[in-house]
């Protein structure tokens, strides 16, 4: 990393600064050295402001620091040769100021931002693999990880901090990277985190319930949302006109592309861009979609299930051509994209129901699920699921109901309990199903699926929900090993 001025960094902001160099920039005292720009944060558990001292002794150069009062605001103070400035709102701020330093690296490829409660990995999974298909390096952001499509590493969040963002931008564009994927989640949005990126394009997925322990109501909710379409102002827009939301959305949007799996446009007199499904085949390995758009139309053959899932792939079609892939090339290679690890991913064995293992941990997103996973059972549905701790209590209940509604047989497990009683969340989510005859308590959530698995027959399906792809269980301050993917294949002697 080369040397920054501290003076040239904040100078959109703040003049007469001491011309201090540092060679980069680091929110975790922890990783600080000899050298290093500390931005001390304010978060939800901790303040970057206790470990400024930290950060110090082990060699920063300088220090940005938020503060809460505006009389303190830019002003900039000296620790014997060091200088300290203090921002109000710094959040605010801060993917500008890491885009500065680092060069703005979402300039020199294609960028794209999917947010909406479901289905941002799925579609920036496809996004990703699909342009890989056609001989471009490309990378992903989000869930699941980061990285260069065949050496994605794991990450922490959704979306990252505003600072690795960026860093993590100029390293793709170091490693001639030219189309980036990037999950958007609320909570990105809601904290400015990708304020400074400059998008092609923002795919809205859907908004159902989800995270109201953070933003309070879905009012807000959707407001943090529409930021992506409204303030930071994407070249192109796609949007899923199925969802209420997105209807809304696209009579304020007129230029974005309309997407829809059932046929519908966003209006009677609708004259901007559209893929629509014309007719939908499902098997039970790989579903056939006849098609009509703007830019023509055909058939896909994909390897993909379920209907949510035909709605991502579409998503991700119209993306692509909005940024002028041809037609044609996309639909020589869609027949190549794989499901996505721990997304409706299904496993069939000889005298084993069907079991599918499945992230959705929310209403809509469950009750997708158990539709999708009805139309390939010829028995019983029996639905494994629970709900994380210390998150929004208020959609519990709501799965509950969701479950009894759509599921022949339910188990009630363990999901990430955190800092919760266990059996709080599971009283939570019995409370408003009304028939608790084929509803079973178990709290480990590999004898749960144990359980679901031996006591259906090879009629039958299994839907595990809730964690996916995940490796880990937080159980109190513990993340313990432990994978559904993993519980599923020992079950069925596949490792």
């Amino acid at each position: 990393m080369n040397n920054c001025s501290l003076q040239y960094l904040l100078a959109p902001w703040i003049m007469d600064i001491p011309n201090s160099f540092f060679k980069d920039m680091v929110t975790d005292s922890r990783d600080v050295s000899c050298n290093d720009l500390f931005v001390a944060l304010e978060g939800h558990r901790t303040n970057g402001y206790f470990y400024i001292s930290d950060a110090l002794a082990q060699g920063a150069s300088a220090i940005i620091a938020q503060c809460n009062n505006r009389f303190f605001d830019k002003g900039i103070f000296n620790y014997r040769g060091i200088p300290i400035v203090y921002i109000n709102q710094l959040q605010q701020y801060l993917s500008a100021i890491a885009g500065r330093f680092f060069n703005h690296p979402s300039k020199f490829f294609r960028l794209v931002g999917v947010t909406g409660t479901n289905g941002k990995t799925t579609i920036t999974h496809l996004l990703s693999n699909w342009v890989f298909l056609l001989n471009e390096i490309s990378a992903v952001m989000g869930t699941i990880g980061n990285g260069i499509i065949g050496n994605i590493c794991p990450s922490k969040n959704t979306t990252c901090s505003a600072i690795e963002i960026q860093k993590m931008l100029a390293q793709f564009r170091k490693q001639g990277v030219t189309f980036v994927a990037i999950e958007v989640s609320s909570h990105g949005l809601a904290e400015d985190r990708v304020k400074d990126l400059c998008f092609d394009a923002a795919v809205f997925t859907n908004l159902t319930q989800d995270h109201l322990d953070y933003h309070g109501n879905m009012f807000n909710y959707e407001l943090v949302k529409w930021q992506l379409f409204s303030v930071l102002k994407a070249k192109e827009f796609v949007i899923n006109c199925d969802d209420t939301v997105g209807r809304k959305w696209l009579l304020k949007l007129p230029h974005a592309v309309a997407v829809s799996i059932l046929g519908n446009f966003p209006c009677d007199h609708w004259s901007g861009r559209w893929l629509r499904v014309i007719k939908a085949h499902y098997y039970s390995d790989h579903t056939k979609i006849i098609f009509d758009s703007s830019w023509g139309h055909g058939l896909i053959n994909t390897q993909l299930v379920g209907t949510f899932n035909v709605s991502n792939l579409l998503l991700a079609m119209a993306t692509l051509l909005v940024l002028k892939y041809p037609l044609s090339l996309l639909l020589s290679t869609v027949v190549k994209l794989q499901n996505v690890c721990g997304r409706m991913e299904v496993f069939r064995v000889i005298n084993y129901p069907i079991i599918i293992v499945d992230y959705a941990h929310n209403p809509g997103a469950l009750k997708q699920s158990l539709l999708t996973s009805r139309l390939y059972s010829r028995g019983k549905l029996c639905c494994v699921f629970g709900c994380g701790g210390d998150r929004d209590k208020a959609k519990r209940s709501l799965m509950g109901v969701i479950a009894e509604r759509y599921a022949d047989n339910i188990i009630i497990t363990n999901d990430n309990p955190r800092n919760e009683n266990p059996q709080d969340i599971i009283d939570d989510i019995k409370k408003t199903i009304l028939d608790k005859t084929n509803v079973k308590v178990i709290t480990s959530r590999s004898e749960a699926i144990d359980v679901a698995i031996r006591q259906c027959s090879p009629d039958d399906l299994v839907l595990i929900s809730g964690k996916g792809h995940e490796d880990y269980q937080l159980v109190g301050n513990k993340r313990l090993n432990y994978s559904d993917l993993i519980t599923v294949k020992k079950i069925l002697g596949m490792v």
